[in-house]
């Protein structure tokens, strides 16, 4: 093994067909989206050059605010309930002292493997003003909150990232019950041994070990949030107006319903952009933040 390791022609040899599908697949269709964002372009005739044209323009849309705001508020929303709740969870059902955890690890990962589809007609019905349990809840509770879920400007996308992050937190749950089972025991023997009780060993030794789960795990939620599309476009449409668009749904509104694909391109190349540099301002956060377990 340590001759190949050591033969950089052999490792050119094995990861030449890894970059050449990864150039295919990612790095060609992100140059081309970068190309054709320079031109006025309907997808079928031929394309004519008006520069960063797009570029301005898209700075004066006024939707780009609103889908901004929305994206960054959606991915608030995956990050306190899919990390927070889930590693939540992934702490309790990686103890073992903890009854019917494979039954709970189940039930948490359910939601992943059914259609977005059905999910979006559950949640609906759900949030239905009239006959929708949520309402009849507070009801039957006493509360006087009735809320129009779905048609509230203030409310309605908050309402719509809840489902995206109910359907998607058994995913996170599973990366993050992998990362608390993979700190080696020994390390929070000792320091319940020490006297520090099981929660204040998960917050001193297990939740800093498992920095790097928690990094990939921001990096998905924030990326899709800002990229949210297919639960505003079941559920409302992106309505009521406009309220809930997002950057990826004014890219399927630009190329598909106006025509317009170059324009659609300059709004891909900054959605590639902003997800980018979020993946990098994370990196560099958790990247900052060595334990003292990990520098010993």
């Amino acid at each position: 093994m340590k001759q190949y390791l050591g033969n950089k022609w052999a490792i050119l040899f094995f990861l030449t067909p890894a970059i050449v599908l990864y150039s295919v697949i990612v790095f060609y269709p992100i140059l081309q989206t970068v190309y054709r964002s320079f031109f006025e372009w309907d997808g079928l005739s031929d394309a004519t050059f008006i520069g960063v044209r797009n570029y301005i323009d898209l700075s004066q849309d006024y939707l780009l605010t609103t889908s901004l705001r929305n994206g960054f508020l959606f991915a608030l929303v995956l990050v306190i309930f899919q990390i927070g709740l889930g590693t939540l969870l992934a702490l309790i059902c990686s103890d073992p002292t903890v009854k019917g955890r494979k039954i709970l690890k189940t039930a948490y990962f359910i939601p992943v493997v059914l259609s977005v589809t059905v999910v979006c007609q559950l949640w609906l019905s759900m949030y239905d003003p009239v006959n929708g349990i949520i309402n009849k809840l507070f009801q039957a509770l006493g509360i006087a909150y009735q809320q129009d879920w779905l048609n509230s400007p203030s409310v309605s996308i908050i309402a719509i990232a809840f489902v995206n992050a109910w359907q998607y937190m058994g995913f996170q749950f599973a990366l993050l019950y992998a990362g608390a089972k993979s700190v080696p025991e020994h390390y929070t023997e000792a320091a319940r041994i020490d006297g520090a009780g099981k929660w204040r060993a998960h917050w001193h030794i297990t939740l800093p070990l498992m920095k790097e789960t928690f990094k990939f795990c921001f990096i998905i939620a924030i990326t899709a949030g800002i990229g949210a599309y297919v639960q505003m476009a079941i559920m409302t449409n992106g309505g009521p107006g406009t309220t809930n668009y997002t950057i990826t749904f004014m890219i399927i509104r630009n190329a598909f319903s106006g025509n317009q694909y170059g324009y659609a391109c300059a709004i891909s190349v900054l959605l590639i952009v902003i997800s980018l540099i979020a993946t990098i301002i994370i990196n560099k956060v958790f990247d900052s933040r060595e334990t003292g377990l990990e520098q010993g």
